[in-house]
């Protein structure tokens, strides 16, 4: 038994997942996972605005790296593989976020293209989602990036849009969710809708899958969730007008009324309205393109599983 590690930087979060692989007599790559961490830590913070990561942003982050390194060499990881993602792509200042990782974790962090985050995504939520009779159209909603993803077994077309909860908070809704800011924040998520469906063929969708952290928060609000369920959130099918509901409602919402979800971790409060926004334009979108077809999509399926097990799923395909 071989024993990985995948770690995850995106533009908001951090996350590692620890897992023990074997392959069945039949030849399939099985994950267990022994243990999985999460901590936001806004690498993104100002990237956007700047080029560049913010001192007090790669601190955050590389004292979140010095943590899962210790974490690696107590459950005795023997290969690790460290992913970095939107924010790390536009960063002009990268390297010192390079030689930091490297140092603490002994491996280098692999600054991937928006394609190869759609394939690992793609990848890691078939573990979580049931097969359907046709492509499958995931959804990696992030910080910085936003991946669709089509396809069965593979995806056959991809595209990564350069929009995310942190980025749309921070061009947009800083000061809040004004009228104004909301209309010009759905313009710009439109806009880049229009251009993705060049590439991907959203009436061909059969099934729409969301994945990370906005959508996971979106569906916790629709089941009504005390705290981080899991089990409730994983593989949870909505009605896409449950779906919707919630996102306005998210939205919307007071500071106050943020604070109050239990369910709604507290370095998400200021960038879940952005990132519902976006998932609200996604499937407003989808079901439009399908709703004409033999094959309409009328809910949505939420996958815990994502790109840090595609991750994880591709170390250990090369290993075992």
């Amino acid at each position: 038994m071989t024993r990985v590690a995948a770690i995850d930087c995106g533009t908001n979060t951090i996350r590692l997942l620890v897992a023990d692989v074997t392959r069945t007599p039949d030849g399939r790559v099985v994950l267990e996972p022994v243990e999985r961490r999460n901590q936001i830590v806004r690498l993104g913070q100002g990237v956007d605005r700047t080029g560049e990561f913010d001192p007090d942003a790669l601190w955050r982050t590389l004292q979140a790296v010095s943590g899962y390194a210790r974490k690696c060499e107590e459950l005795g990881v023997q290969h690790r593989r460290f992913i970095a993602t939107s924010a790390t792509r536009d960063a002009r200042n990268r390297q010192a976020f390079i030689d930091g990782v490297l140092s603490r974790l002994g491996v280098e962090p692999e600054v991937i293209s928006g394609q190869e985050e759609a394939r690992l995504s793609f990848s890691g939520s078939l573990l979580g989602v049931a097969p359907v009779g046709g492509a499958h159209l995931v959804v990696d909603l992030g910080g910085g990036s936003t991946e669709l993803a089509l396809g069965q077994e593979t995806p056959s077309a991809a595209v990564s849009l350069n929009t995310g909860s942190v980025r749309i908070t921070e061009r947009f809704l800083a000061d809040g969710v004004s009228a104004a800011a909301e209309v010009a924040a759905r313009a710009q998520v439109r806009g880049l809708l229009d251009e993705a469906v060049k590439v991907v063929d959203l009436s061909t969708a059969h099934c729409l899958v969301g994945l990370a952290g906005t959508i996971t928060t979106v569906t916790s609000h629709a089941l009504g969730c005390e705290g981080w369920q899991p089990e409730r959130v994983s593989g949870a099918v909505l009605p896409v007008e449950q779906v919707l509901a919630s996102c306005d409602a998210l939205l919307h919402s007071t500071p106050g009324e943020r604070e109050a979800m239990t369910f709604l971790s507290v370095g998400r409060r200021d960038v879940i309205a952005a990132g519902a926004l976006i998932w609200s334009e996604v499937v407003h979108r989808v079901v439009a393109a399908t709703s004409a077809t033999s094959h309409p999509v009328t809910e949505t399926v939420t996958s815990a599983h994502d790109i840090l097990d595609g991750i994880a799923l591709d170390l250990a395909q090369r290993l075992v």
